[in-house]
């Protein structure tokens, strides 16, 4: 049966991927840091198929089935994450945080349709059927940071940066509660020739986040963005954010 929401409506895409992955993590403790840093550096590439088979991939008559029946791409990742407590009780915490992340090709005619980007909003992961890595950016809607999101594409490379201001107000075993104020900064770019790190969409905000045991981490946000969404003509102003499992 034809499929309209694919790549393509028949056929199969197949996948083999090389991951490597350097990592270094000094933190004090995972639910609530006060000191350490947590470094990560990963690539993620296939075989350069259209480098071997001799295949014209330049020919727009090529079927869809045949052009992505093998995908190819590398991709590269990078995140860094810094702690230091700022108060003698060691309760009030500074976190700093960079990413980076670039989805490349090895022929400009055969782009991987999965394994970009969306960006924008809360992080939080739906359905969809390209693998892509959900980037969170409080103050914005949902994807809304993502180039040619109308058209069903990704972005190929990302990039974020965020200051919070950390706060407690319970510490215990059987449960964390504590508030934040944050900035941050990114953005979503269709190719490396568009990337800019000066062209970034802002935020401000404030949240809390509450860790049990059974259920995980719960989060709520609320952020101001100071600068348009993709399509508007006017700067975006407040969001609401609800997150699960995850620390943003």
């Amino acid at each position: 049966m034809d499929w309209p929401y694919f790549i393509m409506k028949n056929g199969t895409s197949n996948i083999f991927t090389l991951k490597f992955v350097f990592e270094r993590n000094s933190v004090d403790q995972p639910i609530y840091p006060r000191r350490g840093s947590d470094f990560s550096v990963s690539l993620t590439l296939t075989p350069p198929y259209s480098l071997l088979d001799g295949k014209d991939y330049k020919n727009p008559d090529m079927p869809d089935a045949e052009r992505f029946q093998w995908i190819e791409y590398h991709k590269w990742l990078f995140s860094g994450k810094w702690f230091k407590s700022i108060s003698n009780n060691n309760k009030l915490v500074l976190m700093a945080r960079a990413e980076l992340g670039f989805l490349g090709y090895y022929d400009k005619y055969k782009p991987s349709p999965f394994e970009g980007f969306d960006v924008g909003g809360d992080g939080m992961s739906g359905y969809n059927i390209y693998g892509v890595d959900v980037i969170g950016l409080r103050g914005y809607e949902n994807s809304s940071l993502t180039p040619n999101r109308s058209a069903g594409q990704y972005a190929n490379m990302y990039s974020r940066y965020t200051l919070e201001m950390r706060y407690p107000f319970i510490l215990q075993p059987s449960s964390t509660i504590y508030g934040l104020a944050f900035a941050e900064a990114g953005n979503g770019y269709a190719d490396w020739q568009s990337f800019d790190p000066f062209l970034l969409k802002r935020s401000l905000g404030v949240g809390a986040r509450i860790f049990l045991p059974m259920i995980g981490m719960i989060g709520v946000d609320w952020g101001w963005g100071f600068d348009m969404q993709v399509g508007d003509t006017k700067r975006h102003g407040g969001q609401f954010h609800f997150s699960m499992g995850q620390q943003f």
